[in-house]
């Protein structure tokens, strides 16, 4: 084999001030190598630091969030709770007004009988009138003209 500077490997291995370059060169390049693999260790290190911190973050961000939600949650059962019983007020005037309205249907329907008691009344007022009209008219009838006498008596 033939190296790049005209001699042969054995050439090469064999010049003491050769060697030292070429050995210098390969432990610089492994030197390279370890820092490199050093380098890309401490960013895998902080990715996996930073992953972990991230996981935190986000396992806070959630339970924040859970507790918002709680709150949220107990907020609209307590809003539920006052709108149900809302619902039953109603629901009891409802049937109130439902009963109420029934009692008056009822007193409708006797609402005739009333009127036929009011017609009455009247009738009987004018027989009253007619009658005490009738007196009057006998009353002066008796006035003007004497009863006979009978011998009878």
């Amino acid at each position: 084999m033939v190296c790049g500077d005209g001699k042969g490997l054995l050439g090469v291995l064999d010049s003491s001030s050769t060697g030292d370059s070429v050995t210098d060169r390969l432990l610089s390049r492994t030197s390279s190598y370890t820092r490199r693999e050093n380098r890309l260790a401490s960013l895998g290190k902080a990715e996996e630091e930073g992953s972990a911190k991230d996981f935190k973050k986000m396992y806070e961000d959630a339970l924040t969030e859970n507790v918002k939600l709680k709150s949220k949650l107990e907020e609209s059962k307590d809003e539920l709770g006052k709108i149900r019983s809302q619902l039953d007020k109603v629901t009891q005037e409802k049937r109130a007004l439902e009963r109420k309205v029934s009692q008056m249907e009822e007193e409708l329907k006797s609402l005739p009988q009333l009127g036929q008691i009011e017609t009455l009344r009247q009738v009987n007022e004018r027989l009253v009138a007619e009658n005490q009209a009738m007196k009057r008219v006998i009353d002066r009838l008796s006035r003007l003209t004497p009863l006979p006498e009978t011998e009878d008596l």
